[in-house]
């Protein structure tokens, strides 16, 4: 594997010759349209290692099988077969491509959240390449009654891939809101919350679910030790059931940080109370604040830093944003509202407006400006040379593996590197 960033005059068939690749995988493993690529641009190169050419009356089991492999593996090297009904004849099959990364990620666990409105072709990639699969999201009334969510397809796509599947609960109302003050009300209430611990065991076993991710966020800090109590409650008896426990904690960097996303969460008391943590190592830059990489190194080793203070880093996943934010410019607090798009549309959108890729060595990131109808714009976004990084520092500080929000968006260059490094 390599990358390979785009200098000015380049061409995608340059490219893969340098490199004695086929220019049509090149261009589909970037996600390439028509052969548009832009300066400072980065592409993830495959060399095969072993080709297989398809004849007459093969199957992708019969293959698989005489080369002593699965036949995910085997889509896995070739993902357009999601997309085509019978093997043609003469077309040659990637089984196996030249490593020379080492074991980066060896028995690393990967994972994703996805909401039911997910495009089935996007599902479908993703889960080639992750071990478990969190349907976004179940919610809960003033009962401790869940507020059950429309789950079906992600579920039987997730078995048909072989993937875990681990229900996810957020404190999402009957208006499909957000709303802390389930929260306070739950953590005051013990009965509530036995109610919602036997409704989550019910519903996760109905659903064949491995477990329950927990995310409640902006937890009043006087609810601290509450929290900690319900998770722990939460775990115990879910384990009684061969089932597990994983918390969704916010980027904190010190015991004593302030703010309502900080203060009532307690880093050691809920590494310990719980099966896993994911660390939420993203969002610096976001929708409504000045425009920034999204999980820029600097800050994301601080958030591990203190983590590992804290909490066993063989319980910790680390988060991995898959999007990018588009700023107007000049940025105005309060009025300046950031576009949400794809890792693969920031690409794309370069292009459309002549524009290079810049690449900022201390945020890991790259980013560019435009400008159009007069207005200039910043893009920041992720692309294989900054999700190399963050796969670094899960091997750096021993972490349990990655955690994607979300599954959404296209980007293909990412599912391929983890591929390459598992």
């Amino acid at each position: 594997m390599y990358i390979y960033v785009v200098k000015e005059g380049d061409t995608v068939n340059d490219i893969a010759q340098m490199y004695g690749v086929s220019t049509a995988r090149l261009l589909y493993d970037n996600e390439i349209f028509n052969g548009q690529i832009v300066p400072g641009q980065a592409l993830i190169v495959l060399v095969p290692a072993f080709l297989y050419e398809v004849n007459e009356g093969d199957t992708l089991y019969a293959i698989a099988n005489n080369f002593g492999v699965t036949v995910n593996d085997i889509l896995r090297n070739n993902s357009y077969l999601l997309n085509e009904s019978f093997l043609l004849p003469g077309r040659e099959l990637v089984i196996e491509y030249e490593k020379n990364d080492g074991d980066l990620l060896k028995n690393k666990d990967i994972f994703g959240y996805a909401y039911p409105f997910i495009r089935e072709d996007v599902l479908e990639e993703a889960c080639l390449y992750i071990n478990e699969l969190l349907p976004f999201s179940y919610g809960f009334n003033n009962d401790g009654n869940l507020i059950m969510l429309n789950d079906d397809n992600l579920l039987q796509t997730a078995k048909r891939f072989e993937n875990n599947k681990r229900m996810v609960l957020t404190p999402l109302d009957s208006n499909g809101r957000f709303n802390n003050m389930l929260v306070a009300a739950l953590l005051s209430d013990s009965t509530m919350q036995e109610n919602l611990i036997e409704n989550i065991l019910i519903a996760v076993k109905n659903k064949e679910y491995n477990g329950v991710d927990i995310d409640f966020e902006f937890i009043p800090g006087q609810y601290r030790n509450e929290y900690v109590s319900f998770i722990r409650s939460v775990k115990e008896r879910l384990n009684e059931e061969g089932l597990t426990v994983n918390v969704a904690l916010p980027p904190k960097i010190s015991d004593e940080q302030t703010g309502l996303l900080y203060e009532g969460i307690d880093y050691a008391g809920l590494g310990k109370a719980a099966d896993t943590v994911l660390l939420m190592t993203y969002e610096w830059g976001y929708k409504y604040g000045p425009p920034m990489a999204v999980a820029p190194i600097p800050s994301v080793r601080r958030v591990l830093d203190y983590a590992v203070s804290r909490i066993e880093a063989s319980k910790i996943y680390m988060g991995i944003p898959n999007y990018a934010y588009d700023w107007p410019l000049p940025y105005e607090k309060g009025v300046t509202v950031a576009e949400t798009i794809g890792n693969t549309e920031a690409v794309r959108r370069a292009f459309t407006y002549g524009t290079n890729i810049i690449y900022d060595e201390n945020a890991k990131s790259p980013y560019y400006n435009y400008i159009v109808n007069g207005v200039e714009h910043v893009v920041w976004f992720e692309d294989v040379r900054s999700i190399e990084e963050k796969y670094i520092l899960i091997k750096e500080y021993g972490f349990r593996g990655a955690g994607y929000w979300n599954l959404m968006r296209e980007f293909r260059q990412n599912w391929l590197f983890v591929n390459q490094i598992l």
